[in-house]
């Protein structure tokens, strides 16, 4: 009966699928996914990478590239807690569509530029057999109510999400000499993340027979309040001040009487030592307060839906300059600025996750009009192409986040470091027509065990790549590419408290990546 289906990157919670930061994509075409590394090309697709370097394409003219990647990703996450039905849950995420497209304008020194890709997350995924943090508080439904019969339970849950950071750039790059050109832009960048879903049918077999959870719970607050109800009598007829033992004294209660006050006290949580010193008004009062909570409970484990999107848009200032001493030799430095994006929630419905004891109002998880800041972090990069000779080229770059003084609504307190990338590349002309190539790049993260959760971790990897880049005339060139990325698995301890008992749990993940890509670069300008 279980089922639960994400469709979902969730870049506020999940964190980035692709290449890149904690946050940001830098897998942004199809020779970067045949090299891995692309900081200091000279190509069409530098309208990203090195917009300085855009000042030495190859002759005057338009230039615009169509690059396109789909990807495929297996997450596997473990719980050895032991009332979860079972201990391994698996996902498949996928996005078909990952586009990138750029065009340029040379005219002399003079170069202007425009590029459209997805600068944080895009894509879809489906958990078939759910996730950890939906069920441990479902599942302790089964101990807690073990006394009362319950061996199992089940759940039909469904939530949907989707995000996608848009980022729309322009430079312009001028060529001071022949060895310095420079370049400033900026990108504006458009956030929008949709969820929507339900949670229902919460149940837990007792004795034999499957019963609604929330039925369960609002019968036990029953019974709380028919405590309660019994204790009035007492109370109004004076006796509201008398301990259990007094009344039992003054014949006011039997000692069966009491016995069962006291047995229903301590079932619903009140330790015999309070027991003892309360009166019966404080004994009415405490059966009262067990019956809202459970009645509370019960509201929480009830059918619900949620509806909700929130978007935000953000300035990414960017400038870079390109130094080409010779033809052997070219590097590019880059630095992007920190993008501010405050987003606001616009809620139709809304999943309860608990109740304010203060003021009994819900607590929910996308309260309407809620701001909350996820930066996309400041990055420098650093990159580096040598060509020992004519049919070779071998190129590498460096990436380092300035993920600690983006503001991440408090969660960059769970880093203890700067999150890089460092990456190798090489590519080889079989003839003037068709180049082959490789890489392979590093990503080490800064997050603590704090950090990651079952919805979102961060993980240091090792991708792969490769591919070939052939070129049909003498305005076209085809690119076709394919990478892995091999994730380290990673741990997280902490414990829940159940019956008064502290219960560790160790959580672990890994999350492969296979991405196809293919793109066309166009030189219109000619020769």
């Amino acid at each position: 009966m279980k089922k639960l289906s994400f469709a979902v990157i969730l870049i506020l919670l999940i964190g980035n699928l692709f290449a890149g930061g904690i946050v940001t994509n830098t897998n942004q075409s199809a020779i970067y996914t045949r090299m891995q590394v692309r900081d200091a090309t000279l190509g069409i697709d530098a309208v990203y990478f090195n917009p300085a370097g855009l000042s030495l394409l190859p002759n005057n003219g338009l230039f615009f590239s169509l690059n396109n990647q789909t990807l495929g990703q297996t997450r596997t996450i473990t719980s050895n807690y032991t009332y979860l039905n079972e201990s391994e849950y698996l996902g498949s995420v996928s996005a078909p569509v990952f586009p990138g497209i750029y065009a340029a304008y040379k005219m002399e020194k003079l170069t202007l530029s425009a590029g459209f890709n997805p600068i944080g997350g895009g894509g879809g995924g489906i958990y078939k057999s759910g996730l950890p943090s939906f069920e441990y508080a479902i599942s302790e439904l089964v101990p807690s109510l073990a006394s009362q019969g319950a061996t199992a339970y089940r759940m039909d849950v469904n939530f949907e999400g989707s995000s996608i950071f848009f980022g729309y750039q322009a430079n312009v790059s001028y060529k001071i000499n022949d060895m310095i050109s420079v370049a400033i832009g900026g990108r504006y960048v458009t956030a929008k993340e949709a969820y929507n879903g339900y949670l229902r049918d919460i149940e837990v077999n007792m004795g034999g027979n499957w019963m609604r959870a929330d039925a369960i719970l609002s019968g036990i607050a029953a019974q709380a309040d028919d405590g309660g109800d019994g204790l009035q009598p007492i109370i109004e007829g004076g006796g509201g001040t008398l301990t259990l033992a007094q009344a039992e004294g003054a014949g006011i209660i039997s000692a069966v009487q009491r016995a069962t006050i006291e047995g229903s006290l301590q079932a619903f949580g009140v330790p015999e030592e309070n027991i003892a010193a309360m009166n019966i008004q404080q004994a009415q009062g405490a059966f009262y307060l067990a019956g809202d909570t459970y009645n509370a409970k019960a509201s929480l484990l009830g059918d619900q839906t949620a509806d909700m999107e929130k978007t935000a848009t953000g300035i990414t200032p960017i400038i870079s300059i390109n130094i080409h001493p010779s033809d052997m030799l070219n590097i590019a430095l880059k630095y992007e600025h920190q993008t501010k994006l405050e987003f606001t929630n616009n809620t139709t419905e809304d999943f309860v996750t608990g109740i304010d004891p203060a003021t009994g109002a819900p607590i929910t998880m996308f309260p309407d009009g809620q701001k909350a800041r996820y930066d996309i972090p400041s990055q420098i990069v650093a990159g580096a192409t040598v060509k020992p000779i004519e049919k070779l080229m071998l190129t590498t770059g460096f990436h380092y986040y300035l993920d600690k003084n983006a503001d991440w609504n408090g969660r960059e307190e769970q880093l203890d470091g700067n999150s890089w990338e460092f990456a190798l590349g090489a590519e080889y002309s079989l003839s003037d027509a068709l180049q082959v190539s490789a890489g392979w790049l590093t990503t080490n993260n800064g997050v603590t065990e704090d950090y990651q959760t079952d919805l979102s971790f961060s993980l240091p990897s090792n991708s792969v790549g490769g591919g070939l880049g052939y070129q049909l005339n003498s305005m076209i060139q085809l690119n076709l590419a394919g990478s892995y990325t091999m994730y380290k698995t990673g741990e997280k301890n902490f414990s829940r408290v159940l019956g008064g008992n502290t219960i560790p749990i160790t959580e672990t993940y890994t999350k492969p990546i296979w991405i196809v890509a293919i793109g066309v670069n166009v030189n219109i300008g000619g020769k």
